[in-house]
């Protein structure tokens, strides 16, 4: 399970160091892909497979469900933990998610975030002004 909020810098050549406790579930290897909101995904492989699998299932006749797998699936790159545990992180993906230098990894129980930190503090701050709002909305579901 991937929780917690870790600030790392990504070097000149694309890396970004994995938290430590992390490292352990990427040894298979991982997935990194574009995610919604602006941030990026990484997946540890299996994870990956059950998100592949489902989005196989939708229904190629909705716009809707070709575009999100196309965002998904397009976007992703294989990606192995070195000896550092670092990750290179493509090119078209730091772009995408206006990835610099400091990165935000946010640990999201089956999948990691990995976010500008400028962007990140952006969305934090919208997030808990309207957490109260969120909270309600949530409550309707059941959560």
């Amino acid at each position: 399970m991937f929780i917690g909020e870790y600030h790392h810098n990504i070097d000149d050549k694309g890396r970004l160091a994995v938290p430590v406790k992390f490292r352990s579930e990427l040894a298979k290897g991982a997935v990194v892909t574009r995610g919604l909101d602006h941030c990026l995904f990484l997946y540890t492989k299996d994870e990956w497979e059950k998100l592949a699998a489902k989005l196989a299932q939708l229904p190629i006749s909705q716009a809707n469900t070709r575009a999100f797998a196309r965002l998904m699936l397009a976007g992703a790159m294989d990606v192995d933990v070195d000896k550092q545990g670092r990750v290179i992180l493509p090119d078209y993906l730091r772009k995408y998610a206006t990835i610099k230098k400091k990165v935000v990894v946010a640990g999201l129980y089956n999948r990691m975030e990995l976010w500008d930190a400028q962007a990140w503090e952006k969305y934090k701050l919208g997030t808990e002004r309207n957490s109260g709002d969120i909270a309600e909305a949530l409550g309707e579901l059941g959560v």
